[in-house]
């Protein structure tokens, strides 16, 4: 019989003992079955009846013993790989301008800054780990682009053409649709849809709306829109924005008008309340009950409103409510007020009642101007949430309805803040002015 390769001999100290069995429950798998191996050989086990205990093979077993035998406990420990070598990766100057702006621009694409950061962390032969540490990614994608950029440069960077079925749809095609839609009408119709479209060009309905949500173009849509005649639009319009941007001293600044023929409706059937998965619903159908008139003042500086119902709205209920706005503002603040060109605001009580009160300043807007009206904006408010889903038995409902709106809100008044100056606004008028001007021109 042939004798085998002689065991490396060898006998474990005490604190050899200690270490590797401290080894062995240290966490480090590998290193771990490693120590016990060379512990079964410190017991003179043979290499055959270790491998059957460790469930491997000899060659393994006579590798860590010879290994232990020769290098100590610090054999057994797996030593740092250095892996594929890394290509040389150079940053050129104009390069780094480039890559420097992807990562700092905050609407260049997510995915090209990341690159651009890989590519940074690149330089100085760092490897692909240490990068995907840093950058919050992964080995391979460092791998990918650190060669992508080797190379082709900042050009690699960027995502290739991917492969699929060419356009259908040219340029040309999109440019004709657009114009199409732009500059002439379907028969019989007022405007296009995107089957009609879709049918006249040889579309899909499908591609019409793509195109049309590409370039903004809602033919189905329409606002209404009134230019101001009034000869005297620009001194109002910077006469009304001055007192909202900068108000006089011992002042107060009111915006004034009034909500007329408000309905008291009392729907002829329940209401649905909302439920979770169906919103609330209610007739169509309602009885009349009589109408009211809201008088507002708006208190431009806090947001506080002045409300008043009358039954009518004629100049008498308008002194009315001035006499109202006199007895709540101190005596020493004049009170400047921003109304509309209504007949009732012009009447001849109500220019005497001015002359008995000279603290009081009217301020008019222009004709069709009611956006520059801060209270119209309030009146919305009100109409939103109280008054348009509301359903009321009575006039005096209504007033009681209209009235707990008023107090919610000057529990908690908000402000309008106007923003546009009187150049600017007169800059965009005029702009529109210009566009609808040439828009008719080339009809």
């Amino acid at each position: 019989m042939i004798p085998g390769p002689k065991l490396s001999e060898f006998e474990l100290s005490q604190q050899q003992r200690l270490e590797l069995e401290l080894l062995t429950t240290s966490g480090d798998g590998r290193s771990g079955w490693r120590a016990k191996i060379v512990l079964l050989c410190g017991d003179g086990l043979s290499n055959s009846e270790i491998a059957r205990r460790m469930k491997t093979s000899q060659d393994t077993v006579r590798k860590w013993r010879g290994r232990f035998a020769d290098g100590g406990i610090e054999a057994l420990r797996d030593l740092g790989r250095s892996g594929r070598p890394k290509p040389g990766l150079v940053i050129s100057e104009a390069d780094r301008v480039v890559l420097e702006r992807y990562v700092r621009r905050g609407k260049v694409s997510q995915r090209l800054a990341l690159r651009a950061r890989i590519i940074l962390a690149c330089e100085g032969g760092r490897s692909n780990r240490e990068v995907a540490q840093q950058v919050d990614s992964n080995p391979s994608t460092v791998a990918k682009w650190r060669k992508r950029f080797i190379e082709q440069g900042v050009n690699g960077l960027n995502d290739g053409d991917r492969p699929g079925v060419p356009r259908k749809i040219t340029d040309e095609m999109v440019e004709a649709l657009v114009v199409k839609t732009l500059e002439t009408k379907p028969k019989g119709a007022t405007h296009w849809s995107t089957r009609s479209m879709a049918a006249n060009v040889g579309m899909s309905a499908t591609t019409v709306g793509r195109i049309w949500r590409a370039f903004g173009l809602k033919p189905h849509r329409t606002k209404t829109y009134q230019l101001s005649t009034d000869p005297d639009f620009v001194d109002k319009v910077r006469d009304v924005v001055g007192l909202y941007m900068n108000p006089p001293d011992n002042a107060i600044v009111l915006s004034v008008d009034e909500k007329s023929q408000i309905h008291a409706l009392n729907r002829t059937q329940p209401l649905l309340p909302l439920r979770p998965g169906q919103v609330e619903r209610g007739t169509p159908e309602y009885q009349r009950n009589g109408t009211t008139t809201l008088f507002a003042a708006l208190e431009v500086a806090t947001g506080k409103v002045n409300g008043k119902c009358y039954p009518r709205h004629r100049a008498a209920e308008f002194r009315r409510f001035l006499n109202e706005i006199r007895a709540n503002v101190p005596p020493d603040l004049d009170v400047h007020i921003i109304a509309d060109n209504y007949a009732t605001h012009k009447a001849p009580t109500i220019r005497a009642w001015l002359a008995k009160n000279p603290r009081f300043h009217m301020h008019f807007i222009p004709t069709h101007s009611s956006w520059l009206n801060e209270v119209e904006g309030w009146f919305s408010i009100l109409t939103t949430k109280q008054i348009k889903r509301g359903s009321h038995h009575s006039v005096k409902q209504l007033q009681a309805a209209i009235h707990e709106f008023l107090d919610a809100w000057n529990d908690a008044p908000k402000p309008f803040r106007w923003t546009k100056t009187a150049d600017e606004i007169l800059a965009s008028i005029a702009n529109f002015c210009y566009r609808t001007l040439e828009a008719h021109d080339e009809l």
